[in-house]
């Protein structure tokens, strides 16, 4: 009885041992062989990625596609406006400009300037620029104030630089820019229609 027992405790661990052999050796054979085993035959999961806005729409960003205009020799002045703001005439580049030379005491500036501050108002695509001379700066904020036209840029030039640059001698003085810096020069007064009139002009190139 003992004896059978031992026989089939002993067949039990053959068999046991037979098959542990049998899986090594299939692995090994499939290594051997170059075959991927059930463990790596399953698909990887496949990689996804998120495409940016510009690379999703096959188009260039605004930041890419946006070009500064060249700016005229004429306009590479850093000036002060009244309310003390520093202004570069960099900022006027790729736009008709419309500078307005004046004077507070002018008797001439003062009628004219309800037709400036109008034709500021009506034409939108063009930049209106005060430039104040020959005067303190106090009296060029009581005059902006009295006229009414502190809407548009106004510079204190009292020392005259932007004046010079631009070849202004005398108030009431109008110069009209075109963006490639070219101007054309008209003495005031000028009424609302000759101020529209030239402003016109302007912007037809």
């Amino acid at each position: 009885m003992i004896r059978s027992r031992t026989a089939a405790a002993l067949a039990a661990t053959v068999l046991l041992a037979a098959g542990c052999g049998t899986g090594g050796d299939d692995t090994a054979t499939q290594a051997r062989s170059g075959e991927p085993s059930s463990a790596s035959t399953a698909p990887a999961p496949a990689a996804t990625s998120t495409p940016s806005p510009a690379s999703g729409t096959g188009e260039p960003s605004e930041s890419a596609t946006a070009s500064k205009a060249p700016v005229p020799e004429v306009l590479t002045f850093t000036a002060r406006t009244l309310d003390g703001k520093t202004f570069e005439g960099a900022s006027l580049a790729g736009r008709p400009v419309v500078f307005w030379f004046w004077a507070p005491w002018c008797p001439k500036c003062m009628s004219e300037a309800p037709a400036v501050k109008a034709a500021a108002g009506k034409y939108g695509d063009v930049a209106f620029v005060g430039v104040a001379g020959l005067d303190t700066e106090a009296a060029m904020r009581q005059f902006v104030q009295r006229t009414g036209t502190g809407d548009i840029v106004q510079l204190s030039d009292d020392k005259g630089a932007v004046w010079t640059r631009l070849g202004v001698s005398q108030q009431s003085t109008f110069v009209f820019m075109k963006p490639d810096g070219s101007t054309e020069k008209a003495s005031g007064p000028l009424d609302s229609g000759e101020l529209n009139g030239y402003v016109e002009k302007l912007r037809a190139g």
